[in-house]
């Protein structure tokens, strides 16, 4: 047995869940954040038989593609608040981050 970690944007969330649902597979959803952008994502536990491991990473690469995000920095200053000027940077977001581990015993109750 096999589990699929997978760290995904909360906005592939729900798709994700309803496609791996819809192939008839369990999942685990867990509340994450990310570290770069500070923003929501989900963490998906997907216990799955070895063959079945494939499928699982192709519905998740289908659903959770990558784009481009506009984000505007927020830039710490020292002294006294004073204006400035940020400007938005594009980065790609979204995505999957998929981690697959041996199970040694899985127990269901």
């Amino acid at each position: 047995m096999k589990l699929v970690i997978s760290v995904i944007s909360d906005t592939d969330a729900s798709p994700l869940l309803n496609g791996l649902v819809q192939k008839g597979y369990r999942t685990t959803k867990l509340a994450s954040t990310g570290g770069f952008l500070r923003e929501g994502n989900t963490t998906m536990l997907i216990g799955v038989e070895e063959e079945q491991v494939d499928d699982v990473i192709a519905i998740i690469s289908t659903i959770c593609q990558s784009r481009k995000q506009l984000v505007t920095p927020i830039a710490s200053l020292p002294g006294p608040a004073e204006p400035f000027a940020t400007y938005p940077l594009e980065i790609a977001a979204g995505g999957a981050t998929i981690f697959v581990v041996d199970v040694e015993k899985s127990i269901k109750v």
